[in-house]
């Protein structure tokens, strides 16, 4: 039996991928799509190459007024899921992609490649964010052995664009704004920084002192964290200790080398690695993602196909895109 799907937020980066993910689940049938600028067009107009779904028509978004569904996965802008899904009936096992719901009371923080037993059977997923998801990849492993200093860990990230969004008309993000640029925003209160630190907390029992600073490059999709720890650790260690952390996980690939966006691009992947000097007393994590797939609609098929009783590597085994 298949199981039935819907995704609001349908046409928005997120919410798209999540789309072109689903549509080619070997379990999810995506039977609703919603929106709201969208409303009324079919997917085939937003998506020309998206097949049979193809006339599928994007509904009015109206938590209260859903067919009969199994999970509905949102990708709504920060702000625009909290009283909308609350409405939803609670037989509709939930993932929201959105900001709305990590680490709030009722919901499980979906990070699912380091706590994947805590979602199993759940009903209400907080997807991590994509910068979160990059970081604390790289993170979790040294937290659990105790490698570094919880309460010293200093992140320079870097994004592309797509990050922001497809709805933002803001010219800050046109080709004309973004080309032969960086930038870094956001600084000392970006929105990632409370559940970076409230993990960082739960794995290790410390924190306290995380400095997190993204940047904005020209490129469409990807995000690279390179992460400063105080640790004696050697390089050895910290990788053997992620090998170890990661050894039964289907996504995560620990690297030797650091890692490249591009060897993520269009998957489920993340990559981690690690560079350290005892004698400084500095360790450097690595962490590479798709922040449209790890970092959004790709952690959330993850999730509900561990919510759904899926083997979670489910529509997901797809490898990147190369060039």
């Amino acid at each position: 039996m298949s199981i039935r799907i819907g995704i609001v937020g349908v046409t928005g980066y997120g919410g798209g991928e999540a789309l072109r993910l689903c549509a080619t689940h070997p379990e999810f049938e995506v039977v609703y799509v919603a929106g709201e600028s969208s409303a009324g067009s079919k997917l085939i107009d937003r998506y020309p190459g998206i097949g049979s779904l193809g006339e599928l028509i994007v509904q009015k978004w109206n938590p209260t007024d859903l067919p009969k569904l199994d999970v509905l996965f949102a990708s709504l802008p920060t702000g625009e899921s909290k009283a909308a899904l609350a409405a939803v009936d609670k037989r509709v096992k939930i993932v929201d992609i959105g900001g709305d719901h990590r680490y709030v009371d009722g919901w499980t923080y979906g990070l699912a490649d380091i706590w994947p037993d805590k979602i199993k059977g759940q009903t209400r997923i907080a997807n991590p964010g994509c910068y979160p998801a990059a970081t604390l990849t790289a993170l979790a492993p040294l937290l659990a052995s105790k490698l570094i200093d919880p309460a010293d860990i200093i992140v320079d990230a870097l994004t592309g664009v797509s990050g922001a969004g497809r709805g933002g008309s803001d010219s800050k993000f046109s080709y004309a704004e973004v080309n032969e640029d960086a930038a870094a925003y956001g600084l000392l209160k970006h929105t990632h920084m409370p559940e970076i630190a409230s993990t960082i907390t739960a794995i290790s029992g410390g924190g306290g002192g995380l400095v997190f600073t993204p940047h904005l490059i020209p490129m469409t999709r990807g995000i690279l964290a390179t992460i400063y720890c105080k640790g004696t650790a050697t390089t050895e260690q910290c990788l053997a200790a992620a090998r170890e952390f990661y050894k039964d996980r289907a996504f995560v690939r620990v690297s030797d080398k650091p890692p490249h966006t591009k060897w993520t691009l269009g998957s489920n992947l993340a990559f981690v690695s690690y560079a350290a000097d005892p004698e400084r007393k500095l360790i450097i994590a690595m962490g590479a993602v798709d922040n449209l797939g790890k970092g959004a609609a790709g952690m959330a098929v993850q999730n509900a196909n561990l919510i759904c009783g899926l083997p979670e590597t489910a529509g997901l085994s797809g490898a990147p895109l190369w060039p």
